[in-house]
C-alpha cells in the first residue's frame, strides 16, 4: 500500500495536497483497493461551499457505494472531468490522476485534524 510523505489524509481515506490557498483531494490507495473497481464517481459541482466532514461525492465500485466527505472547509472550484470517462483512474492512479476535486480553502481553515503519513500509516495498519 502506497502512503505517499507529501500528503495530509483523513481517517475517513481520503488525501489532500494543500498547496497555499488550494487544497487537492483524492482517495486513498488504501481506500481504493477496499472499494474494488471503481464504475462510476459523482462528480460535484464547481462552486459548490463545504464544511469539514461534509459529504460532497460518492464513489460506486463493483463492491458498494462510498461517500467522499470534506478534508477542509472551502469552495469547490475545479473537478476531474477525466473520472466521468476513465472513473477507473482512481484504481490506476489515485494520487495522481485520480483525484477528484479542488477546493479554495476558507481563510479560516486549518489542517491541524488532518493525518500525516505516519499517522495514517497507523490508522490503517491497525
Amino acid at each position: 500500500m502506497h502512503i505517499p510523505e507529501n500528503l495530509k489524509y483523513t481517517s475517513d481515506h481520503e488525501w489532500v495536497m494543500v498547496e497555499s490557498d488550494k487544497a487537492k483531494v483524492g482517495i486513498t490507495d488504501y481506500a481504493q483497493d477496499a472499494l474494488g473497481d471503481v464504475v462510476f464517481v459523482d462528480i460535484p459541482e464547481v462552486g459548490k461551499r463545504v464544511t469539514v466532514g461534509e459529504t460532497v461525492t460518492e464513489v460506486e465500485s463493483t463492491k458498494s457505494v462510498s461517500d467522499i466527505y470534506a478534508p477542509l472547509e472551502g469552495e469547490i472550484i475545479e473537478i476531474n472531468h477525466d473520472l466521468d470517462e476513465s472513473p477507473e483512474l482512481l484504481n490506476g492512479d489515485p494520487y495522481g490522476e485520480g483525484w477528484i476535486f479542488i477546493l479554495q480553502l476558507d481563510e479560516a481553515a486549518s489542517t491541524e485534524n488532518l493525518l500525516s503519513a505516519n499517522e495514517y500509516r497507523e490508522l490503517v495498519d491497525g
